[in-house]
């Protein structure tokens, strides 16, 4: 604690808190979870785009089929959870 005051540290209401809880505590709150942790899965060309490119398509089918095997990975999380 900062000068050793004690209950005026940065993270003393936390911890005021969680030992307050701990005895009905029954594990880590998802809805308070920190937001930002996880890095924004991205999909990488060969080559950049263009707003001329002929492979238009291609990357359209690319980046859906990483949208797909992402879904399928959390319903994959969700089914092995449940069981």
């Amino acid at each position: 604690m900062a000068g050793g005051a004690s209950g005026k540290g940065l993270y003393d209401h936390l911890y005021r808190r969680f030992f307050e809880q701990r005895d009905s505590h029954d594990g880590y709150s998802f809805q308070q979870a920190p937001g930002g942790s996880a890095p924004t899965p991205m999909v990488t060309f060969g080559e950049k785009l263009r707003w001329w490119t002929w492979d238009r398509w291609q990357r359209r089918r690319k980046i859906l089929a990483e949208r797909d095997r992402l879904q399928r990975e959390i319903l994959q999380i969700k089914k092995s959870g449940s069981s």
